[in-house]
């Protein structure tokens, strides 16, 4: 990995009991770089046999571990949260080189995953549990709360610090011990995210890393009984095969699932905002978000305005290599993915949208995919029912609310939905007629460390970030203690 100031944060090796160590089969994968396809590097394809080695690592650190105190745990958070930032620069180009997103979403993404570091780390302070009155004067019952046990974190290659720090922040500030899969198309930033964790002096065995091909791995995790919790992000397909191989032994599961994310903007919306909104839900990270907007719903008196000053934005964004000067929008993370945002747009264009603005520059190659603005679009085409993950934006023309909402709600996943207007009385109405586990009233932007982040219906189970999200991670005890002397009955 070239042009880092500090060399070691690049690790061709998995992380378990405190050892980098390569696979027992010493099998590797390669990892591509997915705006010029060469190879960056290489990490151990892990298989079941390393997987249950850092899961017995992770089950004889625990009982330390958790014994610590919050403010223990709390202050060893707190060094990593430096660390990251001071290595922002590096941990950005890391990102960069196997992700595809510009240096500048890289550089927010990691100040973004440090943040919830600090959160969690000052949250496990501020865990606690309650007395409950009891039914008569010898006795009393308290409720306190433990950590899970030993956690399973799988994670997914577009945001892959983020979620990293989304999940095993809280899991260790609870008292938890972790396994990370990290996804193989994006290992290395995860890998130097552990470096930073191991300066920061997290003991060995706390935290662990198993790199490679999700089968074998994933499997070992969802067979243990040791692993008392998983914590998942990716495809709904994915999470629910993950839920039945986790059923026989009943874990504790957080699943954070596709998404069909409906923006909505009503005639009184103020539209220089809802374009900014827009641009900002659609087209981060070349659109590959699970909460990005899929649809974008505009109401019929202030259609032609807003598509018009959106397709300027649209035209004004720059498709390139994500380590060049001035670029907005870099590759897909792979073939297959610019493959399906490419067939989403032909879809639409057989089925009668058309063509409204696109970013200039040249023919797109390999896994770069133009940004493009669709209009007339129709609930019958791919995109309206699928999530393209890709710099897609296609509008539908509504009449009314009511329509307005129908088509949002149309959908079996309930992640991520946005909405401008300007009427207070719509906005109570719209906000909680929508069936999403998140609502965005005039902004576009509502993942933060401090409020919860996750979906209903196909999009998953639990949430991360904000006070809900370390409760994941622990399990409530009724200390029921009967017989007390000295007390009238």
């Amino acid at each position: 990995m070239p042009d880092l100031q500090d060399s070691a944060l690049f690790v061709q090796a998995a992380f378990i009991d405190g050892e980098w160590r390569n696979a027992a089969s010493n099998r590797t994968i390669d990892v591509h770089d997915p705006a010029t396809g060469r190879v960056i590097g290489t990490v151990p394809d892990c298989d079941a046999a390393d997987t249950e080695a850092a899961i017995a690592a992770a089950n004889a650190a625990l009982p330390a571990w958790k014994k610590r105190t919050a403010d223990e745990r709390a202050v060893i958070l707190e060094r990593w949260h430096d660390l990251m930032l001071a290595s922002t620069a590096d941990l950005a180009r890391i990102m960069t080189t196997e992700q595809g997103k510009p240096l500048a979403e890289a550089e927010a993404e990691i100040r973004y995953a440090a943040s919830f570091v600090k959160w969690f780390a000052n949250e496990g302070r501020r865990v606690s549990g309650h007395d409950i009155p009891a039914p008569t004067s010898d006795r009393r019952v308290l409720v306190s709360k433990e950590p899970v046990g030993v956690c399973a974190i799988i994670t997914p290659w577009n945001f892959p610090a983020a979620m990293i720090t989304r999940k095993i922040a809280p899991a260790l500030a609870a008292g938890c011990t972790v396994v990370i899969k990290p996804s193989d198309l994006t290992p290395f930033s995860a890998l130097a995210l552990v470096v930073l964790a191991e300066r920061a002096g997290v003991p060995a065995g706390v935290v662990n890393i198993v790199s490679g091909l999700p089968e074998a791995i994933g499997g070992a995790l969802t067979a243990s009984p040791v692993v008392r919790k998983l914590s998942f992000t990716g495809s709904t397909r994915v999470g629910s095969l993950l839920m039945r191989q986790s059923a026989d032994t009943l874990k504790r599961l957080s699943l954070e699932l596709g998404g069909n994310a409906p923006f909505i903007i009503f005639d009184d919306a103020d539209i220089e905002a809802a374009v900014a909104g827009a641009m900002a839900s659609k087209f981060r990270n070349a659109g590959q978000t699970c909460v990005c907007a899929n649809r974008l719903l505009v109401q019929d008196g202030i259609h032609d305005r807003f598509v018009a000053r959106l397709g300027e934005a649209v035209r004004a964004l720059r498709m390139g290599d994500g380590r060049g000067a001035g670029v907005t929008i870099g590759p897909l993370i792979n073939a297959a993915a610019a493959a399906k945002a490419t067939a989403h747009v032909e879809d639409a264009l057989a089925r009668g949208a058309l063509v409204m603005a696109s970013a200039p520059g040249g023919d797109p190659h390999g896994n770069f995919v133009r940004p493009v603005l669709l209009t007339e679009a129709t609930p019958d085409m791919r995109l309206a029912s699928e999530e393209t993950f890709g710099p897609v934006a296609p509008v539908f023309r509504f009449r009314d609310e009511a329509e307005a909402v129908a088509l949002a709600n149309a959908t079996p996943f309930g992640l991520a939905s946005y909405f401008y207007t300007n009427d207070l009385h719509r906005a109570w109405r719209v906000g909680e007629a929508l069936e999403f586990g998140m609502v965005g009233l005039n902004t576009g932007s509502i993942a933060m460390e401090m409020a919860p982040f996750g979906g209903i219906k196909a999009s998953g189970l639990g949430r991360e970030g904000g006070r809900e999200g370390i409760e994941e991670y622990l399990e409530s005890k009724a200390f029921h203690w009967a017989g007390l002397k000295g007390f009238s009955t």
